[in-house]
Formats: structure tokens, sequence, C-alpha cells
């Protein structure tokens, strides 16, 4: 209840205070952007390395991470967030969780990377929300920390199932704005950077892809009715840019047990290379501009209610877009990502290195 309690608070210094350093940083020009992510964590690996992923450009001035919602529905995958974030030196970020969503399975390395012990005996990691159940849920942690935002300023990432944002566009008014979901988002959101569907077809067929088909009817609203523009990574760019179990192993040992490390580990039989397809919609968020990726021409994403294929129609007012990869943009964005993924937490001083 404790955790509650802080987040509450804290969503009301967001309205409060928040608001008028994102005024007065559109004023003053291009900052870093405020960023929300909304994830599925636990059921995948991608995600937790996405997490740091994030936290890497933050420390970098790039970007301000300003809440972690949760469309999955376990009790360890918001104290996870919590303790990445607290690793971080970002504990007091919000955390909202799903309440009646999917996939309420723990996974292979939620709880394993929670209960890791260090060489004394103590718990290697730190966090202050210890169950799911305590976390507010994911519209009211959405809808604060969009309402004390600049208009047309805030990105959001979503790398798990549509639940929360197809809730977020049916929410009410509230105490935090006066505004319906579906206008708090177009007043406030910028992007939608996505990683869902598949717009490469395989042996003539076309693609199922798991973000999308665990709730389809979440996924066809969010497509349909999002006000704004929309970037979605198809399960193909995430496919070709792999992450490498080297970088696991060399990369994090500046702490003896790094939380990206051990739920890396603790997810598959290690060693192993991971696609990386929910980093790709972070990267694409924070740096459009550097080219990493091609965009496919404006259109329209359809997601088919019986299957869950997404569809893209080519339209010259569409608002839907999404990423291509040559070979050479793969290695780039590949190398990239082992080197942003692993950088130390701000101001981290410390010398041991993990065996």
């Amino acid at each position: 209840m404790d955790y509650l309690k802080n987040m509450l608070l804290w969503g009301v210094v967001m309205v409060l205070v928040v608001a008028g350093m994102a005024a007065a940083a559109g004023e003053a020009g291009a900052g870093p952007v405020p960023i929300i992510f909304d994830t599925d964590m636990g059921n995948d690996i991608d995600d937790a390395l996405a997490l740091g992923l994030i936290h890497t450009l933050q420390t970098r001035g790039e970007c301000r991470l300003l809440a972690v919602t949760l469309s999955k529905d376990n009790t360890w995958a918001g104290p996870f967030v919590d303790m990445v974030n607290t690793f971080y030196g970002r504990g007091e970020i919000p955390v909202g969780v799903v309440r009646g969503g999917v996939t309420p399975e723990d996974g292979s390395y939620l709880r394993q990377t929670l209960e890791t012990k260090a060489p004394g005996g103590q718990p290697a990691f730190t966090y202050d929300l210890k169950k799911g159940e305590d976390a507010p849920d994911a519209v009211t942690v959405l809808r604060q920390a969009l309402a004390g935002q600049a208009d047309q300023s805030v990105v959001m990432v979503q790398v798990g199932f549509s639940t929360n944002l197809a809730r977020l566009l049916d929410s009410k008014p509230d105490t935090a704005s006066t505004l319906s979901g579906m206008d708090l988002v177009r007043h406030k959101v910028r992007l939608l950077s996505l990683m869902g569907g598949a717009f490469v077809e395989k042996d003539g067929k076309p693609g199922r892809e798991y973000n999308i088909i665990m709730d389809i009817p979440s996924a066809k609203k969010l497509f349909e009715e999002w006000p704004g523009e929309i970037v979605a990574s198809g399960f193909e760019i995430g496919e070709a840019i792999l992450y490498p179990a080297q970088s696991i192993s060399l990369d994090y040992r500046y702490v003896p047990q790094h939380p990206l490390r051990v739920a890396y580990e603790s997810y598959m039989n290690f060693p192993y290379d991971r696609p990386t397809w929910d980093l790709t919609s972070v990267l694409y968020a924070v740096r459009p501009e550097r080219k990493y990726f091609g965009l496919s021409p404006a259109g329209q994403i359809i997601v088919e209610p019986d299957s869950g294929v997404t569809r893209f129609i080519e339209k010259a007012d569409g608002k839907h877009r999404y990423l291509r990869a040559d070979d050479q943009q793969c290695r780039r964005v590949a190398e990239l990502f082992t080197h942003l993924c692993s950088q130390p937490p701000s101001g981290f001083k410390g010398t041991d290195v993990a065996k």
C-alpha cells in the first residue's frame, strides 16, 4: 500500500511540476524526448533490454522516462520493472499494471532475477514495489503521466499487447485531466512507436505476430482509433537484428550481478543470441532522425479480427508507417545496441568485476 500511496503522490507532483518543466523545454527548443514505456515485461527478454536502453538514452540526455506500464498481468512484472529502474538510479518512476490482462504466467526470468542473492546471501537487487497488486492501474498512470506534459511532446513506446492503450482511449475525465482519453492522446502524444505486426510475407503467407494475436480486439481498436501517428516495427525487423550472447557475457561485468545479465541468462539455455524486436521501437522513438531504419510510405495498418494478421494499405493521407531495414542498417543497429544497453548507470563508480 505504501508503494501505491507514493505513486499517487508522485502523479500529483508530476501534474503540477513537470508541466512547467515540459513547457519550458518546449519554449527553449528540442530537449529530452518524454517517453512512456508500455511493455509485457516477462514474456521475452528483449523487453528487459529495451528498458535498459531507455535508461542509457536518458543518462545521455536524449529522453526522459515518465512512466512504465505493464500489459502482462503477472504479479512479478511490476516489481521487476521497479528493480531495473532502481538499479539505474530512477526508482521514483511510476509503474502501473494491467488488471484483467493476458499472460498471467510467471515466465522464466522475472521472479528468478528478483530473488537473486549476492555472495553474502543478501538480496542482490533492491526495489520498493513487492507485488504488482500494490501498484496503481496502468490507465491511471498513463493519464497522470500524459496530463503534465506539453502538447504534442510525448512519444509512447508500446512493445507488448495493446490492452492498456486501447483502454486509455476509452478512459473518462478524472482528477488527472478533464480530457477524455482520446482527447488526452490527441493533445499530448506526438508519436506512437509500436512493436507489433508483420509486414513481410514468408512463403507467400502473411505473418501473425505475438503482440497482436494475444489481444486482437485491443490491437484492432488501437490501429483503427488512435488519433495520431503510428510507426510500427514489424516482426521481421527485430528478427534480423540479434543481440549477441558474447555481449551479455562480457559487457555487463562492471558489477558482480547485473539485472539485465541475470535476466538474460535465466530466460533461455545460455548462451544464445536473441532478436531485438522491442529495442528497435525504443531506438526509433528517441532517434528517428538518425536513419537507422527506412520507413514505408504513409498508409493504414489493418488488423484482421479473426486471425490477427496485419495488413498495410498505402494511403497518401495515412497516419501509419512501418520500419524497414537493409543489411547495412541491421549491422549498424546491432553494434549500437551492444554499446548502449551495457552502458553503466549514471554516476557508477564501482571497480568490482563479475567472475
